[in-house]
């Protein structure tokens, strides 16, 4: 017998289980291929900072019992100032999260299918996608075929949709640690924030953070992206888990802290413009795409979006009499994904790839900046606004303008 469905879903991370969650509620047939075996799941893919903001928790019905705490404030640090600003968060516990994806994907129709590893496409005699091969020679068949694995990518590179370029990625490592100084006098009090901080000392060509999750407990960590900055200040031979161990022997914060055992997370993601995310009967979600804030580093909400984006699009298509599956009619995902899941993406990345160019020095007067701002300016900023990005320019940028133009176009 052949297995036979609307939709296969490869990866049951967020995007992979929540697009299931959607599909299902709308009594489409949709199974989940997941790599792990479900009694580990998710123990190689709990990779994420879990750091979100309650627009995620409300629009996708999360609830509250897979959140470790909520926070009430985003701290920015340089290495010599700080700037604070009110907007709510929550740190989830990204395990539990993931597993509550799944069970209420289940109950509402998803099959899923642990240890089982995609590894290619099925094509049909034209050469389109009509299921996928998984443990070496098994294969499920679907009228749509969704790549949810994220950089992996199997499906979505084999078909040429994604082009994920080394040079673009961001690899990251976290702890969760206890016994840390959350309001220590030197520092902002970060017993109830998510804290980033832009330090090249620290994370040469990216940031570190401490996520509060509880009185004197934290998820500390740090990413960088292997660009030129990352080369011009990197120690050689230093690796992301040296540059972790020694902010946190010499951050007065992690005097008295201890890391928590079983409690460490690495992660990779790629911050680039998204090429191509569809083809015919295929949509690529989440980090496959990618889908990752490319400031910030927050992929959760974004991810999510793109997999109720993509649901969309295959439930308009699949309730179309004819059943209307090519490259044409899934073009709505595209439209739907630059719309509301990440709008003006060239220049958020512009900013970006600006920020993490600039000097320490730099940093310190970018906090001075937001000070002398509204509060709205960062977001608005992040969110590609020209206007308030150019609030946080000076005259003396212009060298540093030069040089980013300089790296980017090769002149």
């Amino acid at each position: 017998m052949v297995d036979r469905y609307d939709v296969v879903i490869a990866g049951a991370g967020p995007a992979g289980a929540q697009c299931a969650r959607d599909l299902a509620t709308r009594d489409y047939d949709v199974v989940v291929l997941e790599t792990e075996p479900e009694a580990d799941f998710p123990r190689q893919s709990n990779k994420s900072t879990a750091g979100t903001f309650p627009s995620m928790m409300s629009s996708f019905g999360i609830p509250d019992d897979v959140v470790m705490s909520y926070t009430d404030d985003v701290v920015l640090e340089s290495p010599n100032s700080y700037y604070e600003s009110y907007q709510p968060g929550a740190v989830l516990e990204f395990a539990d999260f993931k597993r509550f994806l799944v069970e209420d994907g289940r109950e509402n129709g998803a099959d899923y299918w642990f240890d089982a590893r995609v590894s290619r496409p099925i094509l049909d005699d034209d050469g389109v996608i009509e299921g996928v091969r998984y443990n070496g020679d098994e294969a499920v068949y679907a009228d749509v075929v969704v790549d949810a694995t994220g950089p992996a990518a199997p499906i979505a590179s084999a078909l040429g949709v994604v082009d994920l370029e080394r040079k673009n990625q961001a690899i990251g490592i976290e702890y969760e640690m206890e016994g840390v100084e959350m309001n220590h006098p030197e520092y902002a009090d970060l017993r109830r924030a998510m804290m980033l901080r832009l330090d090249h000392d620290i994370a040469p060509g990216g940031y570190s953070w401490i996520f509060a999750t509880g009185e004197d407990t934290a998820k500390v960590g740090i990413c960088y992206i292997q660009n030129d900055r990352h080369r011009e200040f990197a120690d050689e031979g230093q690796t992301v888990d040296g540059y972790l161990e020694d902010w946190i022997e010499r951050d007065p914060r992690f005097a008295d802290a201890e890391r928590i055992d079983g409690k460490v997370h690495r992660g990779s993601a790629h911050i680039q413009m998204p090429g191509e995310m569809h083809t015919d009967r295929f949509l690529a979600i989440g980090d496959t795409v990618p889908t990752i804030d490319p400031l910030w580093g927050e992929g959760i909400h974004k991810g999510m979006k793109s997999a109720r984006a993509a649901a969309a699009t295959i439930d308009r298509c699949l309730t179309d009499s004819e059943r209307r599956v090519d490259a044409d009619s899934l073009a709505v995902y595209k439209r739907l994904w630059h719309r509301d899941v990440a709008p003006r993406m060239r220049a958020r990345l512009t900013l970006t790839r600006l920020l993490y160019l600039a000097p320490n020095e730099r940093y310190d007067r970018f906090m001075r900046d937001l000070r002398r701002t509204d509060d709205n300016a960062l977001e608005k900023a992040n969110q590609g606004d020209k206007t308030a990005m150019a609030k946080l320019l000076h005259l003396d940028d212009i060298p540093l303008l030069a040089k980013f133009a300089r790296e980017q176009f090769g002149s």
